[in-house]
């Protein structure tokens, strides 16, 4: 490699730890504490029976929150990221594109909920959580614009401000007289809130410094940019329904109690998986300028690979051995219920981590055909699993298949990424015994060239 590209890679290398850090630092400092502050304070208050049906209902609703961006905001990251000059453009057309797809979300999932039987109860909770689904959907898009720019300072601020608004508002309901008649209905009002003012100020932002002046309504715009986002819309379609799946299966085969058991099981892995997703999140502009401009990844695989490895298997085993206590310190009605399922569940943490680099590099370089393969045949090995377990284990079994789920895809995806990028094995050797490989790779040189 000649001394530019070596500045390139060593410059792309920065960015991402760069990114890393800031990202990393935002959502450390806010994340957990919604997510085992007030999620679990919410659920404490209304109940298991109560959370497990606004839990079902919030999954059902993400399963088609799809519809809402068909792909956009992956294709938009690795986009802008190869080609930063084109933000003006698409941002003015594809928010016209966003607001289409609200009509159709809102059609496909009210019919589908039809077809399941919904009576009025669950379409009053539905019609909210669609909105949220919304402008959660766009705050993500509009993240988007600021990854691909490697803008990761304004990132890292539109990815907590809505969970920081959360935390204030539910904070003052939970933990005030207010408590004694909180119910679920005040939790969705204040995420409606929360990602309402998000939304407003990231699009105030992101359009000054694209210099946004109004919507462009572009017919055969429109129609170019949902056919190269297709295959992104597929995957987080398919992605999204092997990830959300067990708490619809189980609520249908189970009971809505089991659902939330289940969930509460599931928030902590839920917590955790945060610190992987978060570092995916600079990879993918990072990658994708990597791969258009063909330089080699290793390297920068080899800086997150191990470091995620080793958070994500020692969490995993420690938060097992502790499993007890752990959900006896985030439940008040008892620790039994929640230990069998969360002491399986946890171990996704694993191969979620494996998922999130290895699903990011495949992504950037564009290998979306095989991922929606893999995908695709994890949903059905999901229900699959369910089906069989779930009668003799419950939310146990649902355990189980999420984990065989997560297990699945991740090998899927280091395989295929190994032979595509052409990994080298010293990037996947921790660093200490790789700096003793290249020693005695030194010793072997010198000896044969005495």
């Amino acid at each position: 490699m000649n001394a530019y590209g070596r500045h390139r890679e060593q410059s792309m290398q920065k960015k991402l730890l760069s990114g890393l850090f800031w990202v990393l630092l935002a959502n450390l400092l806010v994340k957990p504490f919604w997510i085992l502050g007030i999620e679990v304070g919410v659920q404490n208050a209304v109940g298991n029976e109560a959370y497990g049906f606004y839990y079902a209902i919030f999954s059902f609703s993400y399963i088609f929150n799809i519809l809402l961006d068909l792909g956009l905001t992956n294709f938009n990251t690795r986009n802008i990221a190869q080609h930063p000059q084109l933000i003006g453009k698409h941002l003015s057309g594809i928010l016209g594109i966003k607001l289409l797809l609200l009509g159709l979300y809102v059609v496909v999932t009210f019919s589908v909920g039809l077809l399941l039987g919904y009576g009025s109860e669950e379409f009053s909770l539905l019609a909210l959580l669609t909105l949220c689904q919304f402008l959660n959907s766009l705050i993500l898009y509009l993240r988007s614009n600021f990854e691909g720019l490697l803008l990761f300072r304004w990132d890292s601020l539109f990815s907590v401000l809505d969970r920081l608004l959360m935390i204030v508002i539910c904070g003052c309901l939970l933990w005030s007289p207010l408590r004694e008649r909180f119910n679920i209905y005040w939790f969705v009002y204040a995420q409606l809130a929360a990602y309402g003012l998000t939304a407003l100020l990231a699009l105030v932002v992101i359009g000054r410094k694209a210099g946004l002046r109004r919507l462009r309504w572009d017919r055969r715009f429109f129609m170019v940019i949902l056919r190269k986002s297709a295959p992104f819309a597929l995957l987080v379609l398919l992605m999204a329904a092997y990830g959300h799946v067990d708490s619809i299966v189980l609520r249908a085969m189970a009971s809505d109690e089991q659902a939330g058991i289940f969930a509460g099981a599931f928030r902590l892995l839920d917590a955790l998986t945060m610190v992987a997703y978060l570092v995916s999140v600079p990879l993918l502009p990072v990658f994708s300028r990597l791969c258009a401009e063909k330089k080699p990844v290793g390297d920068s695989v080899r800086m997150v690979f191990w470091p995620l490895m080793l958070f994500s298997v020692g969490t995993a085993v420690a938060c097992s051995l502790l499993a007890e206590p752990l959900m006896r310190l985030l439940y008040h009605g008892g620790a039994a219920p929640y230990v069998p399922v969360f002491r399986v569940v946890i171990f996704g943490l694993v191969p979620i981590g494996l998922t999130y680099i290895f699903g990011t590099l495949l992504t950037a370089g564009g290998y979306l055909r095989q991922l929606n393969t893999f995908a695709a045949v994890s949903l059905v090995l999901n229900i699959v699993v369910n089906v069989l377990l779930i009668p003799h284990l419950g939310a146990v079994g649902s355990a189980w298949a999420s984990l065989a789920t997560q297990s699945f895809m991740a090998v899927a995806q280091l395989m295929l990424a190994v032979r595509l990028f052409h990994l080298p094995a010293a990037a996947f050797l921790p660093p200490a015994l790789r700096e003793l490989r290249q020693a005695i790779g030194l010793i072997k040189n010198n000896n044969t060239n005495q």
